[in-house]
């Protein structure tokens, strides 16, 4: 893998207010930090897995500012929470683009949704933990970049998987966060089945907020005659589900999707957590891929590890490790905009993790914001994530 060199100054919060140029400027030739925002879901709904990959995000920031920055130039995190609320994630980008941001990492797909206009208004390259599809097509939405395989692809990798496991026909029940996140993956999931002849028969099921169990859902899923429940949700409610399924003693089989399939979903249910699979485009701890060796190096100077603070720690790291790439392809051109940014993003080639996601590296075009298509596929076996199949594109 090859040796980065970005940095970035990590205040978890609004930094100290430096020289740095206003969406749009040419401020390669100046001194001083480069401003990044960064929108985090630290002590909302989604903060389980939220406080991990802003985790990550700072890491490689702090780790970039100790190897010398881009071309000598450290970046600034403009970090705040914005507890998954939709017009706080607005305010915060309006005050980070008024504070000199050149780019913004984001976090779910209802505030990225709302906010896409503005960006595209402003010409301020965005990326998100949230992995819409219509979030790629660079004709709709041309500073929106997805890092990783969409919902919708790895909803259609699980439908597949199901299809296959079920001897060719099957009963899913899709429990869904109850926001646009939760929905994201629905429609093409339905379009998927039509368009392959699976013998699928889909039925959504939101999931109350805040639910004590869902005791409630999985008896509307047995009377459908699920056998597999396919949760786009985070890991502690789609824990709950694995506790619940184990108590009621129902045959079911999970498939998480990206944000539940984690280590914190394992830890969290226990036991119950076994067997149930799991659809992770990012490689876990235990992996030994060559992308996290740097991240485990780092970590061990900071008093942990990767296997400590998981898999959504190195996705943020990657996916700030992404944006950074287009940075430093703009600073060599000498123009520190945000054309320039999304230019160098769709120029890049691949943009290598070392294993780290799906396909082994991120790669943007002008045609594509889709960064990788592939993901892995794995079942909690005796505690662990052990991979069934890993590199999985949807076909």
């Amino acid at each position: 893998m090859k040796r980065f060199r970005t940095a970035v100054a990590a205040g978890l919060l609004t930094a100290t207010a430096l020289t740095a140029c206003a969406p749009g400027g040419d401020s390669a030739d100046e001194e001083g930090p480069i401003k990044v925002g960064m929108i985090a879901d630290l002590s909302g709904p989604t903060s389980d897995v939220g406080s991990r990959y802003h985790k990550g995000m700072l890491g490689y920031v702090k780790w970039l500012n100790g190897e010398g920055g881009v071309d000598g130039r450290e970046i600034e995190a403009l970090a705040e929470d914005y507890a998954y609320d939709v017009p706080t994630a607005e305010r915060l980008y309006k005050k980070f683009v008024n504070e000199g941001a050149v780019a913004i990492q984001g976090w779910g797909t209802g505030d990225t949704e709302a906010l896409s206009s503005k960006i595209t208004a402003d010409h301020l390259p965005f990326m998100s933990a949230s992995y819409a599809e219509e979030l790629t097509d660079p004709g709709k939405t041309p500073y929106n970049f997805v890092v990783a395989p969409t919902y919708s692809d790895q909803m259609r990798v699980a439908l597949n998987w199901i299809a296959e496991d079920g001897g060719g026909k099957a009963d899913v029940a899709f429990f869904h966060n109850d926001s646009p996140f939760g929905l994201a993956p629905l429609d093409d999931a339905r379009t998927w089945i039509d368009e392959k002849g699976l013998e699928v028969d889909l039925e959504a099921y939101p999931m109350p907020a805040g639910a004590a169990n869902y005791v409630g859902l999985l008896s509307q899923a047995k009377s459908q005659g699920a056998k597999y429940i396919v949760i786009q949700n985070v890991s502690s409610p789609a824990a709950q589900v694995a506790k619940d399924i184990a108590a009621q003693n129902l045959d079911m089989k999970i498939v998480c999707l990206n944000w539940c399939a984690d280590e914190l979903f394992i830890e969290t249910a226990g036991k119950a957590a076994e067997g149930h699979v799991l659809v992770q485009p990012w490689a876990p701890a235990n992996s030994g891929v060559e992308g996290h060796a740097v991240i485990d190096e780092f970590l061990k100077g900071e008093g942990s590890s990767l296997a400590e603070e998981g898999l959504h720690y190195a996705q943020g790291w990657y996916t700030m490790h992404a944006m950074v790439e287009g940075v430093r392809g703009a600073i060599e051109e000498e123009d520190l905009s945000g054309e320039a940014i999304k230019d160098a993003l769709e120029n890049a080639g691949s943009i290598d993790t070392g294993g780290a996601i799906g396909d082994g590296a991120i790669e943007f075009t002008a045609d594509s914001h889709r960064g990788s298509s592939a993901t892995g596929i794995y079942e909690v076996k005796k505690g662990e994530m052990t991979a069934l199949e890993t590199g999985v594109a949807p076909e």
